[in-house]
């Protein structure tokens, strides 16, 4: 069955487990690109809760996020990131999703979730639910972490011991510098769970892993070294990223190349910051050097765009994709290189400062397009 048969198929079994009429999980709307479900919880309270699929489904997850400003939901939306597997990987989440949402709010769980679980292929705990009274959870607190604590423990293991076709193809795909580096984040991962010193968190941590392998992958990044990207410290949630290709028509690119002839070096430094909540809040991006006049770079070297606030950022977007787009709005904001500038200029805090300044006017203004003579 192909990619796109089996997620129709299963949209058509999570409308025909959840219309909207259901009691406690509904499905809202549905496609191929999308789908938003709607969630009751103990005190009739709503939660709204979206999923995104990329082309690639079901080898890359589907992306869960919410809008609410509700714990549980968040950290159920973060425990997504340990349901794997290559066959009904979206059953398998909602099956999830509904099952920690109800215990976590204390509701009985949806009549029709048993009929929903018996058409997943066989996997640990579905017979339990099965066999589970319909209408209540199952209240032994010491199985249950039990329970957990071998999810987490197989999740890392699979993660420390990818498939031998898997690891062909990293080798393939991946220099072998990065593959390095891959290797040393998963070994370092399991270490810190082991000691119970994990940063971050799940969710966050599997998706910027994703993420990173994707770059490693790429063609802007391996033939046409558009950019690169190394770890803070070996730090999954910080990276330093070098811009070398910009529009080569612009006076930003002139600039790049006089910096050359000047300092030998012949790029953007900026700093790719991700906190425990990616991605469904955006990274903060600042220029570190060179220092520059306009680009819509602001004071301590934050940028002024929507993408990069909580208003316009998406969990879809890959990083990849961020970073070519500030390339492409520097130029479009007529970025130049500030020779003979202080260093100083910018920092962490200042950039920090500003870009929570320029969040609260758009918040309170709106974000504008400018005149197509301004760029």
């Amino acid at each position: 069955m192909s990619c796109a048969a089996s997620l129709k198929r299963e949209l058509k079994i999570l409308e025909t487990h959840f219309p909207k009429e259901n009691e406690r999980f509904q499905l809202l709307s549905a496609n191929m690109d999308e789908l938003t479900c709607k969630f009751i919880g103990s005190s009739d309270e709503v939660f709204i809760i979206h999923c995104n699929f990329t082309d690639s489904y079901p080898m890359s997850p589907p992306v869960w996020f919410s809008e609410a400003d509700d714990a549980v939901i968040s950290t159920v939306i973060e425990q997504l990131g340990d349901v794997t597997g290559s066959e009904c990987l979206l059953l398998r989440h909602v099956k999830h999703l509904v099952c920690e949402l109800c215990k976590l709010h204390n509701v009985n769980l949806p009549v029709s979730l048993p009929h929903l679980v018996r058409q997943l292929p066989p996997e640990r705990n579905d017979e339990e639910m099965v066999s589970a009274d319909e209408d209540e959870i199952p209240d032994d607190d010491d199985e249950e972490e039990v329970h957990e604590v071998d999810d987490c423990l197989d999740h890392y293991e699979m993660e420390d011991e990818p498939s031998k076709n898997e690891k062909d193809n990293d080798e393939k795909e991946i220099d072998a510098e990065n593959f390095a580096v891959l290797a040393r984040l998963k070994s370092n991962q399991r270490k810190d769970y082991l000691k119970g010193s994990v940063s971050g968190s799940v969710g966050a941590t599997d998706r910027l892993m994703k993420e990173l392998r994707d770059i490693y992958r790429s063609d802007s990044f391996k033939k046409k070294k558009m950019y690169s990207v190394d770890l803070v410290n070996d730090s999954l949630y910080d990276w330093n990223v070098k811009i070398y290709t910009v529009d080569s028509d612009s006076p930003l690119h002139a600039d790049l190349c006089q910096l050359k002839e000047k300092e030998g070096k012949d790029h953007i430094l900026l700093n790719m910051t991700f906190k425990e909540h990616y991605p469904y809040d955006p990274p903060f991006v600042r220029v570190v050097w060179p220092i520059l006049t306009g680009g819509y770079v602001l004071g301590g070297g934050a940028i002024c765009m929507e993408l990069l606030t909580k208003q316009g950022w998406s969990s879809a977007y890959t990083i990849e994709a961020v970073i070519l787009q500030i390339a492409a709005t520097l130029v479009k904001g007529k970025a130049r290189i500030q020779f003979g500038a202080g260093k100083s200029q910018y920092s962490l805090v200042r950039a920090q400062q500003s870009f929570r300044s320029l969040v609260q006017i758009h918040e309170k203004n709106g974000w504008f397009t400018p005149p197509k003579e301004d760029g």
